[in-house]
């Protein structure tokens, strides 16, 4: 009985034991398709890290541009404001007036909804 339960027990550790140039050559199709894979994926990481420094560098630039015309605005409206406050001092009774017109007209547009 020791001999057949030694046997055995060889028998389980060599199949336990594959040889890898076996294994490579059982599995050619494996291989390709993984270096297929391999190529696809490398391919397609260059692509998303360049559309990724597009899409960064196009935000960038919007935001430059957006902070600019947000200050132009500004200028432009603390320099109107400033006009129409000066406009209005000069002018009660013509600014009343305006806002008087100004409500009658809002009045007659929202009854007619």
């Amino acid at each position: 009985m020791t001999t057949a339960t030694t046997k055995s027990n060889s028998t389980a550790t060599s199949n336990s034991n594959v040889d890898p140039k076996a294994a490579q050559v059982e599995a050619p199709f494996t291989d390709k398709a993984t270096e297929a894979a391999h190529h696809a994926v490398d391919a397609l990481s260059t692509r998303a890290a360049s559309a990724e420094h597009s899409v960064r560098q196009g935000a960038s630039s919007s935001a430059k541009t957006l902070s600019e015309k947000q200050a132009i605005a500004r200028a432009k409206f603390n320099e109107y404001s400033g006009k129409t406050r000066q406009l209005a001092s000069e002018n009660p009774l013509a600014t009343a007036g305006i806002a008087f017109a100004a409500g009658m007209l809002v009045t007659a547009l929202i009854r007619r909804k």
